[in-house]
């Protein structure tokens, strides 16, 4: 079965490299055999088991060199069409559309931000709140402090007027604070200069032209993009974006990003923490500089970025591009081993060919799944849940009532809330895969109007009995980095529930526990 497989991938690659089709030639990305680009397929396979024997959760991969993919890998269930929620790698999307705006001559980034709302100003306007420009919120040197984003998207319906009623401490551009709702105020400038939210001013600029097509993007409770995260896209498109911004802009032959903006919004514009120790410095992809809504990365490289480990990475140097999605509670340990394995992978020039070690990555890619919970025997207490209905002592997450169906290999479970009723399937030793309206974790799931406008979510689910009387259930969201977990432990008629989500595992929380942050920052 596995010959069979590397057979059909190799033929499937060598029926896309037969076309001569580049990525400058079309909106489809082309594809290339990793020697051929001077990349060496054991290297791509050793960082593919280094980062699935490791504690990040790698779901999507693609690879490029020289404009053409590499190698692309998905971990079931997560697969090629489906979006992935990008965080805070949205905000390099955010500034690309000030760039655009900047070029039709709409604004600059040295305009100052309180000149885009009269009507949304403070009665006094202090001196620092009167200097801070477009390109202090590009840089993240807003001069607020504390990062005021939870706040602020948390307490009014009018984030605009909630970020210039917040103190600013220092004087604009000359500390960095990561700062998300500097990114929002970014969005909402385009939108009032534009007429348009940021995703459809994007649209015909940037969006069409790469063809990427399938994006969403949350808006808060007027109608604005959030701009600092809320973007929704596939691993291609964001492997895509990379590429225009390593070719400066051009693509198709076509100048789509504005001339010498690729350059302007990657360059370092401020240093994160200028007391820090070189030697600090030197081991952290977190403090080679800001720029643009990007970070400066180490081995001359830049990236986009978002919680948990989402990744445009550019690497000049080695003309390439690589599009990761995750989870991972440590993402610098993530980047490491990019560095370790995949960097030292490409080479100057061609390599031969290697029909043994290409096929051996081909095998992995093709394997690369997370499992499912294993079959198991169901206990004789299977009957004291199946057809149940249990109630749900107070609780957070607003269920009230959990009932169970069993058929063989499949559990239903249906959570009930005071609004709402979400039928779920559960499978034994596979993933049932569907959509529901129940909402996962989310780091800012208590923003005001979060969600807003979003499809359902994909899930996939998987069961398993730890004992006779304890049911596991793995619940996990295939368009956003996140699983959820709920053990369910049967006391004769009486059920108690534990709740615990992928970026909380060290601290399994109570069914009420909270899923509230806002600093992308907070696991770097």
């Amino acid at each position: 079965m596995a010959s069979r497989k590397i057979a059909i991938i190799t033929t499937v690659l060598v029926l896309l490299f037969s076309t001569g089709l580049s990525a400058q030639r079309s909106q489809v990305l082309s594809r290339s055999l990793p020697e051929t680009e001077g990349v060496s397929s054991e290297g791509i396979a050793q960082f593919l088991d280094a980062v699935v024997n490791s504690k990040n959760e790698l779901h999507s991969i693609m690879v490029m060199r020289h404009g053409k993919v590499i190698a692309e890998a998905w971990q079931h269930p997560y697969r090629a069409d489906l979006k992935h929620t990008m965080y805070s790698c949205s905000k390099s999307f955010t500034a690309t559309a000030i760039g655009f705006a900047v070029s039709e001559k709409r604004l600059t980034v040295n305009d100052k931000v309180i000149s885009f709302f009269p009507d949304e100003l403070p009665s006094v306007i202090s001196p620092h709140l009167a200097a801070l420009s477009v390109k202090d919120l590009l840089t993240m040197s807003a001069g607020q402090e504390p990062e005021p984003t939870g706040l602020i998207v948390t307490s009014d319906s009018n984030w605009v007027k909630s970020f210039f009623a917040l103190p600013i401490v220092h004087q604009p551009g000359t500390r960095f604070l990561y700062n998300s709702a500097c990114t929002y105020m970014l969005s909402a400038i385009v939108q009032k200069t534009t007429g348009e939210k940021l995703i459809d001013y994007l649209r015909p600029r940037l969006f069409e032209p790469l063809g990427i097509t399938g994006m969403d993007w949350e808006i808060d409770p007027r109608g604005i993009n959030v701009g600092g995260w809320g973007l929704r896209i596939k691993t291609e498109d964001m492997a895509k974006f990379g590429q225009l911004f390593l070719q400066k802009g051009i693509w198709n032959g076509k100048q789509v990003l504005p001339q010498g903006w690729a350059e302007e919004a990657s360059t370092l514009r401020i240093i994160q923490h200028p007391e820090l120790e070189q030697e600090k410095k030197d081991q952290s992809d977190w403090e080679q500089g800001y720029c643009y809504q990007m970070w400066r990365s180490r081995h001359h490289s830049y990236r986009g970025d978002g919680a948990f480990g989402q990744y445009i990475l550019v690497l000049p140097d080695q003309d390439a591009v690589i599009a990761i999605t995750s989870e991972t509670p440590d993402m610098q340990d993530e980047l490491n081993l990019v560095w370790k394995y995949l960097l030292p992978a490409f080479q100057a020039g061609p390599l031969p060919a290697n029909p043994k070690n290409l096929a051996l990555l081909q095998q992995k890619i093709a394997s690369l799944a997370l499992p499912p919970h294993q079959k198991g025997a169901a206990p004789a207490s299977v009957k004291n849940l199946s057809g149940k209905t249990f109630a749900m002592a107070a609780n957070e997450k607003g269920i009230q009532q959990l009932s169970f169906k069993f058929k063989k290999n499949s559990c239903q479970v249906t959570f009930n809330t005071n609004t709402d009723s979400y039928k779920i399937s559960f499978g034994k030793g596979k993933w049932a895969q569907g959509e529901t309206n129940k909402r996962g974790p989310y780091l800012v799931a208590a923003a005001k109007a979060s969600y807003v406008g979003l499809p359902p979510a994909k899930i996939a689910g998987s069961y398993r009995w730890q004992d006779d009387k304890t049911l596991e259930l793995t619940l996990r969201y295939i368009e956003s980095p996140h699983t959820e977990t709920f053990i369910c432990r049967l006391d004769g008629s009486k059920l108690a529930v534990d709740y615990y989500h992928s970026f909380n595992k060290a601290n399994i929380i109570a069914i009420n526990g909270v899923e509230m942050a806002f600093n992308d920052t907070q696991n770097k």
